[in-house]
Formats: structure tokens, C-alpha cells, sequence
């Protein structure tokens, strides 16, 4: 295997980026990487040693047995000493050397996978510089270089020609992950396929984002699919071993790409003496979203007004000692949340890091610079620059990364002011502009009892990462915490509450509300898989909603007995062409493995509205809302609707699976979707509709909910979408913000129409809720009196939804719901179901 020789200015920055890379290969194929960086015996000054290069070339050389080494080099004499260095090594040393021109950091990850997948060194050379395609992928496509021509004749990107007739074998891999596939569960795909390769190819192609195919071989190229959560990618191999490949491929999915959460180390008795460190590293949604305590204010105003320019070379000097510092603070903080939070919250830090490499603001800093200003101005306005790229972004998860950008910002900027960083606060809730990252892990969450942030949202990674941790935070509170320390606040992050000096009810009440909530956490995490009985001994269902394969993989994770409505126009949504039945039946055979033995609800297609599908043909409405939708949709051409059907009978032959048509309004589209399931049975080769597939309809608006008796005459099982019945009932479209106030679904009117599908609906068809109404814990025992015995909600809100039932009898829970049916209006409903008794005038 070939060896690999970093040669950098700083230790600080070649030790972690030696770390980062070496994430990308597992331990026991890792190739030899020999660092040459700073100067010997004087580790905080910056600068390279052409004898100490030579000295770790020749290591490199020994270690790679042959097969080669290649030197990675970060800047200016970095390149000149390592080219001395061949001087100064054995010629047959040197003969075994190349020096790239790569990016650094992310040359030396991607060479990294490379040898670790088995790659030589003209492939490693090779990969390493292509490590900036998909930095320039995302933020700079025009700069890419063409990619070289697919065996069709169109552009293709490392995409090896198939010149033989070997059969091509393909799967559909659904990219499950946080993150998506990033740099390093793009790694381990190439690793994958490097067991099976020359004799075996293997493409990759990203179906939802059009890109591709790409070479999986290349980790550039995989990397620049852009594959993100929810995505599905196709994967081709031909080759003796084809077959064998795609199965690992499968697996390695499953397991979202190796990206699956590591379970947290407990604390060393040591660290929990650390008043930077937390006693109790929690578990993602553990928090109790509640929090009492007196303000404490985090940091200072960074005021760069002051900071007086030197030279040009004495500011970029101060800048890139700051940056050294600030990458090797992101390491330490990287690895203590890789250990208590698994490696899912240390990619932040590593994200952070990269950041900081990143060439663009380093040539901006040093134009800055070189216009007379100061190295904390100059670094300051190209931040703030970065930040408003993302700010001005119409993805509002995407607008929110704009304060990962202020926060590496702040952290190089203290250094470059000499100012103090607010890791080390004491106890009580912390207010804060936005919560950084390293703010975030560093607190200790053993004495810091909640967070508030004047700004920003509740994606936020340094949000994540200490709601992760157990700390409530209560996002985007404005003017409303501009008080002195030590003023007495308390908050509920569900609600949105803040109290400002708590009178002695309003603080009785929070207590409670903390007290309850602790308790209900308990139970629900301990008896999430368990099923749901009430305390008078009725059986309810809670299943979950989905929308992907990974996504029914967290609902079973969470106790969801069964998936309760599959959104397969969201499953399919990207697609520009109809996936075909065999496509749709990997995909339902898939969700439906995953939550077995219980059952699986497919709903076809529901389009029109806000839902369009681009392989689903449509005309432009005047109100698209109440045109062609669900079944609607389908009346002049069938085809596609067939398709999906088929799928169905055809994983219904072997699995507990449903189907669920929507947008039913007339008994004539009953009898029309049931001719369609009929005709698609036939098609399958299957002498009637399966036994075992259950047939049922949603109901969504006030026409279907009136006449549920004579719609679900000869069903199994009907489904309320809350959200469009809700929707329909008031004529407020559900999207538009303007019309809110008049869009809710605690109206009386809403919980009468749903109350009456239950009564009416035939003997022995249960009624379940699919809208967000089942998802809220809240509403629970609500739907419960209402007469529905089947809820599904999102997968992260199954636990409390089930637990919330169990604590509950049938009997108050009707008496519950009478009194809603009864209430005037929405507000009165609101406070019938709340678990938080009314503490004041919420903010």
C-alpha cells in the first residue's frame, strides 16, 4: 500500500488533518501517513525543514514497501522544502515520490480513501487532486472541469466505459443519514467496491438530484453526487462478483453508510471534575425542553474599531497564528464530542475546520489586508460576506448554516482581539446572540439548567448538539432577554413560553410542567417498544408516517407498530421519469422489511396542489387545490396509477401491506379505485387482489367525512388527513401563514367532522389519523375520545404518543373529547388538551 507525507507549516493543522483524513479508512487498512510540519523543538512557531521532509519521506518509503509515496504540501515554502527533500533522500527514495499539487486538506482525505480502497499511487495522485470538486460542485459548478464522455456519448464524471455485453445488475440505495453521503460514508463505499475491483465495476447514480453516473472507484466523484438525506441513488455493477457487491452496498445502506449514531461514552470520573465538560452527556431528544435559573450572559461585544493595522505581513502573520490556534481548539472539541456524542456531532467541528482551510476566504483576508486594514477588520467583512450567502438562501435549514460560518468566524476573530473564550461559564441559563458549537459541547450540562438565544433557529448545529446533550434551549427570544445577570427566567421550548421574573404561579407551574416531564420521558424511552393498552384495558395502534426506507427504519427504532401512511409521491419526488414497478416494489418490499411483522400503509400517489410529481403530467389551474388531486388526478390516463397498484399486489403477496387511496370524495372513486387495484392484480399475473392486502381510503374533506358510512361500505380501514379536512372544513389553504388564525385544526367544527367519521364508519373499519394532529402528544388521548383507534405519527414522536395513551382510560378521554366537541373555539381546545396548565401571558 502506498504511503502518504504531510508536510505543513503547523503541527497543530497537519495532526488534524491527519486526524480527519484517517476517519475516511478503517484501522486495519489505513495507510502510513508521516507528518514533516513546523520547526524541531520550537512546535509553536510556524515554518518546514527540508531534512525533517527527507527523513519522513524515507520513513514513507520504507513503510509503503514499494508501492510508492505521495507528499501533500499545504503553501509557499511547504513545496520548496519538500522539493529539497527529494534532493537530500536515497535516488531510489526519491524515485518513489510524488509531490501533488492537491488542496491540502482535502487532497489528503480523499488519497487517504484511495489507498485504503487499494488504489495505487497514480490513482491516489490522481483523487487528490480532484479534492476540491465538490467544494466547487456546491459553492462554484462553472469552475469544474468537463467531465470525460459516457460509453451513450453524453457527459459523464469518471465514469469507466462499459465495453462488453456482461450483464449489469442494479439496486436502489436510499441515503439515509444526517448528513447525507459525505466525505467519509462516501470512503467507505469506495472501499466497498475496491474488494471487487478491476474484475467487477461499479457506477453510481444519485436519481433524485440528476447526477451521475459517476465511478465508484473515485471518491471525488462520489462525493460530488451531492447525495443528501432522502435521496436515492441507483447502483450498477457488472462483473463476476456483481451481485455480491450490490448486497454489501444494500447492508451498508441500511446502516445509513456507517453513519449510524455511535453510542456515547460515559464520562471518565476525571472529566466529570472538568467544569467544561458535563457529568451528563444525554442521548438525542432526551431534553425536557424546560428551564428555571437566573441569566447569565455569554461573552463579550468583539469590536474590531480598535484593532490597529501593522504591516501587511505582520496582520496575515497574527491571522494565520489565529487560525492555527482556532483548528487546533476545533480538534480538541471535535474528539470530546466524537467520544460522549458520537461521530455524527464531531463532523460539526470537522466542518468547522474545514471551513477555515478554505482558500477563498484566505485570498479575501489577504486582498483585505493588503488594502491597509486590519487582520480582525479584514476577517471580519469576509464572515460576515459568508454568512450572507447563506442568509440570502430560500432553504430555511440552509439559511440557518450561516451561524456555523459566524461562529468559526467569532473564534478566530477572539484570538485575533486577544478576548477571553465563554467556555467556562458557571451555572444558571445561559442568553446568547447564537449558540456556538463549541459553546455548545463545552457546556456543563450537569449545572447549566437551559439556554436562550436572541436569534436563530432550532437547526442550528450548536441547538442540536446541546438539546442533544439534554440542555433545553429556547430559540429566538429577540429583545425579551435583553436583562441584567442574575434575573430570574423560565422557559418551555415546546410552547415557546418565556417569563421574564416568574411570579411565584408561573414558577410553580414550570416545576411541575419539569417535574411531569421527566417522568414521561422515563417511561416513554423504557416502554417504546411496547404496545399500547389505557387504563381501562382498550388496545390502540400507533404507527408512523414515512417517506423513506430510513426513515421507516427510525419509526421501528421507536416503537412504531407499523408505518401508517407511506408518502410514496415524497419517496419518488424527485424523479423526473415514473420509477417502474419493479423499482417501487424494492422500494415497499424495503419499508416493509424494516417494520415487520407489522403492517405497512402505501397510499399511490397523491398529487395536485402543493404536491406536484414531474412524471405525473398536469395542467395549470386557476385553484390547483380543489382540481385534479389524488385519485382525480388519474381519471383521463390510468397508466401510472396501474403501475404503482401492481407494485403493491405484488408486495402484498407476501407481506402485511395496505393501500390507501386519497382524496376520495364520491362513491364512484371507491368503485373506480377498486376496478384500478383489480386491473393491476390481473397485471401482476395474480388471479384476484391479494387476501391479505387491505383496501382503504383517506378521508380529507367535509363531503367524504359526511357520507364515511357509504364511502367505506366493503373497506377495511379508513385514514383522516387531518391536514387537508382541516384545510377544506375552514377554506384557509394550509400553507399560506396570513390565514393561521383561521387554518386550525383544534377547531370544534374539525373534531365534529372527525368524531363523526368514527361513529358512522361500518362495523368493524377502524379509523385511523395520519395528519399532524397524531403526532402531537398533546392531542392524543383527544383523537382517542374522538373514537379514532389507530394513530400514526413522525417517527421521533411515537415514544410520547404511546405513553401519553397508556397513562389515559377510554372514559376520560371521551369525556375529554365531548367537552372539545362542545368548546367554542379553538383557544378553548387548546387549553382542555394541554399537559402545561395556563402559567400567564406567554410572550
Amino acid at each position: 500500500m502506498i504511503s502518504i507525507v504531510v508536510v505543513s507549516h503547523s503541527r497543530a493543522l497537519a495532526a488534524a488533518a491527519v486526524e480527519l483524513a484517517l476517519q475516511m479508512a478503517p484501522e486495519d487498512r489505513a495507510p502510513a501517513v508521516e507528518v514533516a510540519a513546523g520547526l524541531e523543538h520550537q512546535e509553536s512557531v510556524l515554518g518546514t525543514d527540508a531534512e525533517a521532509v527527507a527523513q519522513a519521506m524515507t520513513r514513507a518509503a520504507e513503510r509503503s514497501e514499494g508501492a510508492g509515496v505521495l507528499v501533500l504540501v499545504d503553501l509557499g515554502s511547504a513545496l520548496l522544502s519538500a522539493e529539497m527533500a527529494l534532493e537530500l533522500v536515497d535516488p531510489a527514495v526519491a524515485s518513489q515520490v510524488r509531490i501533488s499539487p492537491a488542496p491540502l486538506v482535502e487532497g489528503l482525505v480523499a488519497a487517504v480513501a484511495t489507498a485504503a480502497a487499494g488504489g495505487d499511487l497514480e490513482t491516489a495522485a490522481a483523487e487528490a487532486r480532484s479534492g476540491l470538486q465538490p467544494k466547487l460542485a456546491q459553492l462554484a459548478p462553472t469552475l469544474l472541469p468537463p467531465a470525460p464522455a459516457r460509453d451513450d456519448g453524453t457527459a459523464g464524471a469518471g465514469v469507466p466505459a462499459q465495453t462488453d455485453t456482461t450483464e449489469v445488475r442494479s439496486v436502489e440505495l436510499a441515503v439515509g443519514g444526517e448528513h447525507g453521503l459525505h466525505a467519509r460514508p462516501a470512503a467507505r463505499v469506495v472501499a466497498c467496491v475496491a474488494r471487487v475491483a478491476p474484475e467487477t465495476t461499479v457506477r453510481l447514480t444519485n436519481l433524485t438530484a440528476e447526477r451521475g453516473p459517476v465511478d465508484a472507484l473515485s471518491l471525488s466523484a462520489v462525493a460530488t453526487l451531492d447525495a443528501q438525506r432522502g435521496h436515492v441513488l441507483l447502483a450498477e455493477a457488472s462483473g463476476p462478483l456483481a451481485q455480491e457487491v450490490l448486497v454489501e452496498l444494500v447492508d451498508l445502506a441500511a446502516q445509513d453508510f456507517g453513519d449510524l449514531p455511535a453510542p456515547a461514552q460515559p464520562l471518565a470520573a476525571t472529566e466529570r471534575m472538568d467544569p467544561a465538560s458535563s457529568a451528563e452527556p444525554g442521548v438525542a431528544g432526551s431534553g425536557l425542553e424546560a428551564a428555571i435559573g437566573e441569566v447569565v450572559l455569554a461573552g463579550t461585544e468583539l469590536d474590531v474599531s480598535d484593532a490597529l493595522a501593522g504591516s501587511a505581513e505582520e496582520e496575515m502573520a497574527s491571522w494565520r497564528s489565529a487560525v492555527d490556534q482556532a483548528l487546533a481548539r476545533l480538534a480538541e472539541l471535535g474528539e470530546r464530542a466524537r467520544r460522549h456524542l458520537g461521530q455524527g456531532q464531531a463532523e460539526v467541528f470537522d466542518a468547522h475546520a474545514l471551513l477555515l482551510q478554505d482558500p477563498v476566504l484566505h485570498e479575501q483576508v489577504e486582498r483585505r489586508v493588503g488594502e491597509g486594514i486590519s487582520a480582525a477588520s479584514a476577517w471580519e467583512a469576509t464572515i460576515e460576506d459568508a454568512a450572507g450567502r447563506f442568509t440570502a438562501l430560500a432553504d430555511s435549514y440552509q439559511r440557518e448554516r450561516s451561524m456555523d460560518v459566524r461562529s468559526v468566524g467569532e473564534r478566530v476573530l477572539r484570538l485575533l482581539l486577544g478576548k477571553e473564550e465563554p467556555e467556562h461559564l458557571r451555572g444558571g441559563i445561559l442568553v446568547v446572540d447564537e449558540l456556538d458549537p463549541a459553546l455548545a459541547i463545552s457546556l456543563d450540562a450537569s449545572v447549566v439548567t437551559g439556554v436562550i438565544t436572541r436569534r436563530g433557529g432550532a437547526t442550528g448545529h450548536g441547538v442540536l448538539i446541546a438539546t442533544s446533550r439534554g440542555v433545553p434551549v429556547l430559540t429566538g427570544a429577540g429583545a425579551a432577554v435583553n436583562v441584567p445577570e442574575g434575573t430570574l427566567v423560565a422557559f418551555d421550548a415546546r410552547s415557546g413560553d418565556l417569563f421574564v421574573d416568574p411570579d411565584d404561579d408561573q414558577l410553580q407551574a414550570v416545576e411541575d410542567l419539569i417535574d411531569r416531564r421527566r417522568a414521561e420521558r422515563s417511561r416513554a424511552l423504557a416502554q417504546a417498544l411496547d404496545p399500547v393498552r389505557t387504563q381501562d384495558g382498550q388496545a390502540l395502534a400507533v404507527r408512523a408516517n414515512v417517506a423513506s426506507v430510513a426513515e421507516a427504519r427510525v419509526a421501528a427504532r421507536a416503537g412504531a407498530q407499523g408505518c401508517g401512511l407511506v408518502r410514496t409521491e415524497a419517496v419518488f419526488g424527485q424523479w423526473r421519469t415514473a420509477p417502474t414497478v419493479q423499482q417501487q416494489v424494492e422500494v415497499y418490499t424495503a419499508i416493509a422489511e424494516v417494520v415487520a411483522p407489522h403492517p405497512v400503509a402505501i397510499r399511490t400517489w397523491d398529487v395536485g396542489g402543493d404536491k406536484p410529481l414531474l412524471f405525473v403530467p398536469s395542467e395549470q389551474e386557476a385553484n390547483p387545490f380543489l382540481g385534479a388531486r389524488g385519485v382525480r388526478a388519474f381519471a383521463a390516463d390510468p397508466q401510472i396509477l396501474l403501475d404503482q397498484l401492481e407494485a403493491v399486489c405484488r408486495v402484498a403477496s407476501a407481506r402485511p401491506v395496505q393501500v390507501l387511496f386519497p382524496m376520495v370524495t364520491t362513491k364512484d372513486d371507491v368503485t373506480t379505485a377498486r376496478e384500478l387495484l383489480a386491473q393491476a392484480a390481473e397485471r401482476a399475473g395474480l388471479p384476484t387482489v391479494p387476501a391479505q392486502l387491505q383496501v382503504g381510503i383517506m378521508i380529507e374533506v367535509p363531503a367524504a367525512a359526511i357520507q364515511a358510512d357509504v364511502l367505506a361500505a366493503g373497506l377495511d380501514f379508513v385514514s383522516i388527513g387531518t391536514n387537508d379536512l382541516s384545510q377544506y372544513t375552514l377554506a384557509s389553504e394550509r400553507g399560506n401563514t396570513r390565514l393561521a388564525r383561521w387554518s386550525d385544526h383544534l377547531e370544534p367544527s374539525v373534531l365534529r367532522l372527525i368524531r363523526h367519521v368514527c361513529r358512522t364508519a361500518p362495523e368493524g373499519v377502524p379509523v385511523g389519523v395520519c395528519g399532524t394532529m397524531a403526532s402531537e402528544p398533546n392531542l392524543a388521548c383527544l383523537l382517542a375520545g374522538l373514537g379514532v383507534t389507530e394513530l400514526s405519527a413522525s417517527a421521533s414522536a411515537v415514544p410520547l404518543v404511546k405513553e401519553r395513551l397508556r397513562g389515559a382510560s377510554i372514559a376520560s378521554c371521551r369525556e375529554l373529547a365531548d367537552r372539545a366537541a362542545a368548546a367554542v373555539d379553538a383557544e378553548e381546545v387548546r387549553g382542555l388538551v394541554s399537559a402545561r396548565p395556563a402559567v400567564g401571558t406567554a410572550r
